[in-house]
């Protein structure tokens, strides 16, 4: 058995899973537990290959969430090397998901490993969630789903951490515990094409939804709180017209997205959107997705198990945030589970070369290994 972090980071990266695709990288780490002690579902859907590993019988769960695909490569002739084959210069390893996310999956698998020879008989279970799901549009098909079949099973997780790279300039010096939520909105608007010289015989869905997208881009969604900031709106795409300098478009397509926090429900988000079109004798049809409700762990017994582990091992209390995108703690927490991301620095993640320190994930193998001592043994 691999035992050597620097070497489960490298075989996990040699797995090209660009999204959705998992390419064999869950297979590994299912071997891995497995020889570990643990018992291993796989729980795939559609195109997402899914698996959730247990170890221990009874007392609370404490499970490691995380994702085996990554974003595609870019441009690969702006590569040091192979993104799928880590290259190590000064410390730093270079590859594809080696900060988002196997160097944090690489931690979970070593952390787990020695937690279990160190204490095979621990007061607690110990798991692993894990998706291909997570970059890409089907993360319907990834956690979403695994949640469900772990409820339908009468498992309940206890506390949830999330390996993304969380932190900012040193691992441990941020902690994740919440996150806004996402509303998007694909908003159709029908007018009546026409000639540009005979404004009169034409109706312009641009003219038209411009009052409307004033009030919407004007409004003071609400003033945040302790720990979130204000909800935000933003337009990301606008599609009308295009077709002649002389032609009065007839149809506009309009995509918008909130990021918002717990002062509002996506319901009243909704409820405002449709308002604010109706003011202005408007009818759209409007298509909304909800990506994810915010949730917070703002204390419990989880949180401060991490910030005890940081400042015991690092000397420094860490930042509590939930800046940043979304993650696949939005589906967990709402089943009543204690959900912190904590992972390496977020630097490169995304990036040609991206990056991540070897001591940086040696560090983060400890602090995982600290905060299951703190939960499940003391």
């Amino acid at each position: 058995m691999v035992t050597d972090l620097e070497e489960i980071v490298a075989k996990l990266v040699s797995f090209p899973s660009i999204t959705p695709e998992d390419a064999g990288c869950q297979e590994f780490m299912i071997q891995f537990l497995e020889q570990a002690g643990f018992t291993c579902q796989r729980m795939n859907k559609g195109s997402v290959s899914n698996f959730f590993a247990s170890y221990g019988k009874s007392g609370p769960l404490l499970v490691f969430a995380g994702h085996t695909d990554v974003v595609p490569v870019g441009d690969i002739a702006k590569w040091f090397s192979d993104p799928f084959v880590t290259q190590n210069k000064n410390g730093m390893l270079y590859g594809r998901g080696v900060a988002d996310m196997k160097g944090s999956l690489a931690c979970m698998l070593l952390m787990a490993q020695r937690f279990i020879k160190t204490y095979p008989k621990f007061q607690g279970k110990l798991g692993f969630l894990i998706t291909s799901g997570e970059e890409g549009d089907d993360y319907d098909m990834g956690t979403p789903y695994v949640m469900q079949l772990l409820q339908n099973q009468g498992i309940h997780i206890d506390y949830c951490i999330v390996g993304e790279p969380s932190s900012s300039q040193k691992v441990g010096d941020v902690i994740k515990i919440g996150r806004r939520g996402s509303l998007s909105a694909k908003i159709r608007l029908h007018g009546k094409q026409g000639h540009v010289a005979y404004p009169h015989l034409a109706d312009n869905p641009i003219h038209k939804i411009s009052p409307a997208l004033a009030k919407l881009t004007t409004t003071l969604w609400d003033q945040g709180n302790n720990h979130f900031p204000p909800t935000s709106m933003q337009i990301t795409h606008l599609q009308s017209g295009g077709h002649a300098a002389n032609i009065i478009p007839g149809d506009l397509i309009l995509h918008l997205n909130f990021r918002y926090s717990t002062e509002q429900t996506h319901g009243a988000l909704k409820e405002k959107v449709v308002a604010a079109f109706h003011e202005h004798a408007l009818n759209p049809v409007i298509e909304w997705r909800l990506s994810g409700e915010p949730f917070l762990t703002a204390q419990g017994a989880l949180l401060d198990s991490c910030k005890q582990a940081i400042i015991e091992l690092t000397g420094n209390a860490p930042e509590l945030s939930t800046s940043g995108g979304t993650s696949d703690g939005r589906f967990i927490a709402p089943y009543g589970v204690e959900v912190v991301e904590l992972g390496p620095v977020n630097a490169t993640i995304h990036q040609v070369n991206e990056c991540v320190s070897l001591n940086d994930l040696r560090l983060l193998e400890h602090l995982y290994f600290s905060i299951c001592e703190k939960l499940l043994i003391n």
